[in-house]
This record gives structure tokens, C-alpha cells and sequence, in this order.
């Protein structure tokens, strides 16, 4: 079998990476590929996923057919770019990678269509981000695998249909739900990924420790997998941190009072809450008096973009209840002053057993 290759732009030979309009090509970080698992079976979590994907696997080497389409979605590192390689590699074909900001034009894809071979793998990252023309003109490669390209203009055009190679496209998304229908309906397996529990990151932390030659302690591995938002790439990155603390600061070897001063010195708490977080929340409850308020004056008082609040920082308090979107805006909730040890706020009526659920679920 043919050695597996991963490929970026078919034209212009550049490297695998994910790129807008005007941005240079991202190197590959050699560490972060390092600590990728490399087969189905070392993936960690997400097990209702990985066992659907080895059930396709084993059914398209029987047929000896290419996998179907798969779509990916879920937040951020979490394992989609990871899927589509460890899908690569159980398969030995080729990879391409791309994203949709990238493909500005229809001219942009047709590289990855007509230089794919049979079997390999187009990864599109953020696709929802795919331009609606570009969208449009790869409905019918990921039905019948072929191009539909039209000649000439008015009375003398006329449609050539270009037949492809049978090869699978896997698109990742952190927003699902800004995909189109026809384009979601043309994926046949659809998988959504969830946040990893702690056990999940604390194996994973000491797998990866070991990959990095590092020896850590199992109850500083549960100690960085506690504070990581149940999200493999922040445990990998303060993994890293701590590594690069324990070596600086003591003899390599990661132990929970080492794990402990080093994210104490990132300012990561023990709810995997950084100075930002504490920053949100302590404004919200000293100057808004703990809310309702909306995140525009927040970000106005925090002289910080409402997007950065509303995308990186907001998202994680929701899902801690350490905050809740009311109709008349954010509002602290009593484990957010308990977090901050502030004295809690008299009882409101928001609160009540009757509203909980319905203002959670705002």
C-alpha cells in the first residue's frame, strides 16, 4: 500500500494548514502533531463516536469502498481535526486539508476535486464558512463525484461534466446550525462531539506527558485535567506550561504541589477559570450588582470587545452556572459569589425553584 500523505494546496505545493484569504500558511506545531493519537484505538472519550467511525472503517475496507461523508461539529479542541487524521492514518490514503475561509471561489476547490484520489480524504475545516457558490458547487461532487462546469456565455454556454475519483470530504464546524440544509443532508454520518470528563483528561494528560518524556504524578494529572474546561487542547497546553515550569524549577518531574504553583502563576483557578473570567464576573457583580445587564455594557466597562466576551469568555460561565442569560440580560449566580467568596445577594425571585429551569434555559 501506497505511504500515507498528508497534502495542503494541490497547485501550488504549499504545506497542510488552515488559512483565510490573506493569511500566510500556519506552520505545523511538530508537538501538537506528536500528541494527536495516531489510531482509533488511542483515542481517549468520545467512545460513542470513535466506535460508529471503526463500524464505517470496517464496513468501507470490506466493500473496499471510500468512507462516506462525515461532518464533525462541536466547540473548539475537541478532537475534529484529530478524527480526520486518525481517520487518514487507519485508512492509508491521502489527506488533504483546507478550510472554508479559504475557499473564496470556485476556482480555490478545484484543485482538491480533480487531484484526489481514489479513497482519499478532503478535510474542510470551518465549513460553515464555505462562500454559498462554493457550497452550491459541491453538491454534485459529494453526490455522484463530478463537476459540473459551464462553457461559454448566453445562447453558445454548454455544461461539461467532469467525473471525479471517489474520494470522502470531512468538514468540521464549531457552528452547525449556520450550515445549510442541503449541504448538513449531504453528509451521510453527522457526529457531534461533547466536552471530556476529568477521568478522560487525566488519562489523557498522562498519555501525552509520557509522549513529551515527562513523568507526572496521577493526582497532578487529575489536578491539570480538573482545570482544563473538559478540553483535550488545554489540557495538552497546560500540560506544556507545567512541563516547562517543573524543568525550570525543579528536577522535570511533575508532582501536584509543582502542577499546582505552575497554573497558580497562569492564574487558572481550581474551576479552570482564568483572570479574565474572574475579571467578567467581578464586574458584573461590584458594578451591575450582580446583573441583569447586557454584555454590551459589560464589555464597555471592561474596555474589551463584546465578540471576545460574547465567543471566549461567556460560553464557559454559562456552562459552569456560574452565569445565566435572562430576558432582561446576564445575571451572576450565587455560585458565581460563592466562587468569588463575595457575600451572596438576598434571595430573587429569578431564582425561585419555578424559574431555574426556565432561565437556564434561555
Amino acid at each position: 500500500m501506497r505511504e500515507p500523505t498528508i497534502q495542503g494546496d494541490p497547485n501550488r505545493g504549499e504545506p497542510s494548514g488552515r488559512k483565510g484569504r490573506d493569511e500566510p500558511s500556519r506552520p505545523v506545531d511538530a508537538v501538537e502533531e506528536k500528541l494527536r493519537p495516531q489510531r482509533l484505538s488511542e483515542v481517549v472519550g468520545q467512545r460513542s463516536v470513535a466506535e460508529r467511525l471503526a463500524i464505517a472503517l470496517a464496513a468501507c475496507k470490506k466493500r473496499n469502498e471510500p468512507l462516506p461523508h462525515i461532518l464533525f461539529d462541536g466547540p473548539p479542541g475537541l478532537g475534529k481535526t484529530t478524527f480526520a487524521t486518525v481517520l487518514h492514518n487507519e485508512l492509508g490514503v491521502e489527506l488533504n486539508m483546507t478550510s472554508g475561509p479559504a475557499l473564496d471561489k470556485k476556482l480555490d476547490v478545484m484543485p482538491y476535486l480533480t487531484n484526489a484520489a481514489e479513497g482519499s480524504i478532503l478535510f474542510i475545516d470551518e465549513i460553515h464558512r464555505l462562500p454559498i457558490a462554493v457550497e452550491e458547487f459541491i453538491y454534485p461532487v459529494m453526490e455522484d463525484f463530478r463537476v459540473d462546469m459551464v462553457l461559454g456565455e448566453g445562447m453558445s454556454a454548454r455544461t461539461i461534466n467532469l467525473p471525479l475519483k471517489r474520494f470522502t470530504i470531512i468538514g468540521a464546524t464549531t457552528r452547525s446550525g449556520m450550515l445549510s440544509s442541503p449541504l448538513r443532508d449531504r453528509f451521510h454520518m453527522h457526529e457531534h462531539l461533547e466536552f471530556y470528563d476529568a477521568d478522560e483528561l487525566a488519562r489523557i494528560v498522562i498519555v501525552n506527558a509520557a509522549k513529551l518524556k515527562t513523568t507526572i504524578a496521577e493526582d497532578a494529572a487529575w489536578e491539570l485535567a480538573q482545570r482544563s474546561r473538559g478540553t483535550p487542547r488545554l489540557a495538552n497546553a497546560r500540560l506544556r506550561w507545567v512541563r516547562d515550569f517543573a524543568t525550570a524549577r525543579s528536577d522535570g518531574h511533575v508532582s501536584l504541589a509543582i502542577a499546582r504553583d505552575a497554573l497558580d502563576m497562569q492564574e487558572i483557578d481550581a474551576e479552570g477559570m482564568d483572570k479574565q473570567d474572574r475579571r467578567y464576573l467581578d464586574t458584573l457583580i461590584k458594578v451591575f450588582n450582580g446583573g441583569p445587564t447586557g454584555a454590551e455594557a459589560i464589555s464597555a466597562t471592561m474596555n474589551v470587545a463584546v465578540d471576545t466576551l460574547t465567543d471566549e469568555v461567556e460560553p464557559y460561565l454559562l456552562r459552569k452556572h456560574f452565569i445565566v442569560r435572562t430576558p432582561r440580560g446576564r445575571k451572576a449566580t450565587p455560585l458565581a459569589y460563592r466562587h468569588l467568596n463575595y457575600p451572596e445577594p438576598l434571595p430573587d425571585p429569578d431564582f425561585s425553584i419555578g424559574n431555574q429551569r426556565r432561565l437556564f434555559d434561555v
